[in-house]
């Protein structure tokens, strides 16, 4: 029987008895890993907290109650259970399922989720707003109000948002629940003394382990003690779980555990127990990342999310898994490059927070251990880690995928742009990243890093033009500098020609045969800014011979080729940027800021972009084609500005109402 299928809210799944719990477990693992293999998405992570989530619907009422995500590509089982097997099927595309937390896809989603740290502190907030409101629950005052969960994993309680939000979690003088998904790992292998200190917990305690006499607790305990307090609230599980000397008590918060995570009678035990405790409470599950994949389990990074593959299982070889290749990725050129460079170069280091393998950093950590490191999820420590090294004479390269970028802006500022360091920034999936949607779109870092004074700011098309960006990183030692390159694979486009090395501030021509100071002039020129390069130089093709178009790799957003900009304006060559970024603050603005400084008519400019809005998970081809920064789009926008239109900048996106057809959601509002 589909038991999967019949459950339209988790109404449904606490009608059915325990011992039909694992049935559902198991329908669900198969159903994320049979779609995962057609579509590709989150495995390993999802695959851990089945019986987790299972459990933890089963207890609360997430309709009444609330759910608060951290690390949201763990939301698989929670939204098979709150109605969306549905749109399993069309996972991670506008027509399907998002692959994290989504308020606009279900009321059971409360915040849209992509980053690591977030959900202890959202859940602080929501807390203390249904006390304000009266809606807390109270096991005497309020039985009847609302409990808060946040659910944390893959490492990421080492975050420092993290930290802090466990800090004033232990304030609280409420009901208070943090769920730890302790299964050993992050996207990579965890780092720091804190994974250190979770790896001794799991090896030495057992649920069996940590039973104890009442006198035997009381006996060691202080006066006031947490655990004395929990001890006379709690029930006859949690009571023979609760861990003395936890980090967590140290915040303010009981703990209790470590308990299996797989074991589902187990988990409703202790989840009812914590469910009527009324103070703040971390309850440790240790869980396998991969759980029911043996291939996942044993290679869980691989898995962490993979693209579409094939699973063929051999009586002789055992269960084999292939995942296709599709190209050469930018993260493999730059894996590569990496090497080259600290190769030629014992004063380069390089780092990365908890992506070593999504960066392509593994490779060099590999050649040269002594000068590589991963911080874990901890971009803001990173990027001061290495403006530390930069002072001491290094040159630092951060490998770190532009959404994560974000987090680290305010060391960017303070610790390494004000202090004219020379901290190099590799800014891995910049622009559209396809089916991890808007949580993960790389689309400011460019606007964020030119406000930063004497900031160089750079973008790369291919392989041969991401290595000259490198070397050009290398042996610039005046400031801090940037180069972002897309999540798609390199173009061969311009195998055939050399790539000259880069020169601060000056755009390269790639359509040498168009020269705009010879009587020859183009019909427009675009300046295009990273890899629509590629794309606006096939669209130049398509154009001919009605319109002349000369295509340039500007190459630098700050400082921009202000002599390019003022020789085609003076000649009245019309200009359109085309960049794959927002249009607040990018390439385009400064191109036109250029122009006004020079004292330059700004009207011959158009500028293509992201529109100012969010762009939803789908595929990076059909996403870029929603934009028009695909071929056929950029063509358009060049003929338009040849014609005298207005600029051509998207300010639209599909709105968001649109986006959950097919759902089938019956809950009432949270």
């Amino acid at each position: 029987m589909n038991i999967l299928s019949t459950l339209n809210t988790p109404a449904d799944l606490k009608k059915l008895p325990i011992s039909a719990l694992p049935d559902v477990a198991e329908q669900i693992r198969t159903a994320i890993i049979e779609q995962v293999a057609q579509s590709g998405g989150h495995l390993a992570p999802n695959l851990g907290v089945v019986e987790l989530t299972i459990a933890l619907h089963y207890v609360f009422d997430f309709g009444h109650d609330r759910l608060l995500f951290d690390v949201g590509h763990q939301c698989y089982p929670h939204k098979l259970i709150t109605g969306r097997y549905p749109m399993l099927g069309n996972l991670r595309t506008r027509r399907g399922m998002a692959g994290f937390p989504e308020p606009d896809e279900s009321p059971y989603d409360l915040f849209s989720v992509g980053h690591a740290g977030t959900g202890i502190s959202t859940a602080v907030g929501m807390a203390r707003g249904d006390m304000l409101n009266g809606q807390a629950y109270a096991s005497r005052a309020n039985p009847s109000g609302r409990r808060v969960v946040t659910l944390i994993g893959d490492a990421s309680i080492a975050n420092g948002l993290a930290m802090e939000g466990l800090n004033n979690a232990g304030t609280l003088k409420r009901q208070f629940l943090v769920v730890l998904n302790d299964n050993g790992m992050s996207i990579a292998k965890p780092q720091g003394a804190l994974a250190q200190y979770f790896d001794r917990v799991r090896l030495s305690h057992t649920y069996t382990g940590l039973k104890k006499s009442a006198g035997k607790i009381l006996e060691s305990l202080p006066g006031g003690s947490l655990l004395r307090d929990a001890y006379h609230r709690t029930g006859e599980a949690t009571k023979a779980a609760l861990a003395e000397n936890s980090w967590f008590e140290h915040f303010g918060l009981v703990t209790v555990g470590p308990i299996d995570g797989h074991n589902l009678v187990e988990l409703i035990e202790f989840l009812t127990e914590a469910s009527e405790f009324d103070r703040p409470m971390v309850l440790h599950v240790k869980t396998v990342k991969g759980k029911g994949l043996d291939v996942a389990e044993n290679d869980a990074t691989t898995f962490h999310s993979p693209k579409p593959f094939t699973v063929e299982r051999d009586e002789a070889m055992g269960c084999r898994v292939s995942i296709p290749s599709t190209g050469r990725s930018f993260t493999s050129a730059f894996a590569d490059a990496m090497v080259d460079v600290m190769q030629r170069d014992e004063r380069v280091v390089a780092c990365t927070a908890a992506m070593p393998d999504g960066t392509g950093l593994t490779a060099a950590m590999r050649a040269y251990p002594d000068r590589t490191w991963d911080t874990g999820i901890c971009e803001s420590h990173a990027m001061d880690m290495m403006a530390g090294l930069a002072r001491t004479g290094q040159r630092p390269f951060f490998a770190v995928y532009a959404t994560f970028f974000q987090r680290a802006f305010d060391q960017a500022f303070q610790e390494v742009s004000l202090q004219g360091l020379p901290v190099r920034l590799c800014l891995d999936r910049a622009g559209l990243v396809g089916g991890d949607g808007a949580v993960h779109h790389g689309f400011c870092d460019t606007a964020l890093l030119r406000t930063l004074p004497d900031s160089v700011v750079m973008a790369a098309i291919d392989e041969p033009s991401l290595r000259a960006s490198l070397e050009f990183m290398r042996t610039y030692d005046e400031s801090m500098t940037s180069v972002r390159y897309p999540r798609d694979d390199v173009s061969a486009e311009l195998a055939d020609l050399q790539c000259p090395p880069f020169e601060l501030g000056r755009a390269r021509n790639l359509t040498p045969e168009i020269n705009i100071v010879n009587d020859a002039r183009p019909d427009v020129a675009v300046l295009a800014f990273g890899a629509p390069a590629i794309a606006a130089l096939q669209a130049a093709r398509d154009l001919e011979p009605d319109l002349r178009v000369a295509v340039f790799d500007a190459r630098f957003a700050k400082p921009v080729d202000a002599p390019l900009i003022r020789a085609l304006i003076s000649r009245g060559i019309a200009i359109v940027t085309v960049e794959e970024h927002s249009p607040i603050g990018g390439f385009g603005s400064a191109v036109l800021e250029s122009a006004q400084e020079q004292g330059l008519d700004t009207s011959q400019i158009s500028r293509l972009a992201l529109p100012d809005g969010w762009v939803r998970q789908d595929s990076r081809s059909s996403q870029l084609i929603e934009t028009g920064l695909d071929r056929a789009g950029i063509a358009r926008a060049i003929r338009s500005a040849v014609e005298g239109e207005t600029p051509v900048v998207s300010t639209e996106v599909e709105p968001k109402s649109t986006r959950s057809a097919g759902a089938s959601i019956n809950s009432e509002p949270v």
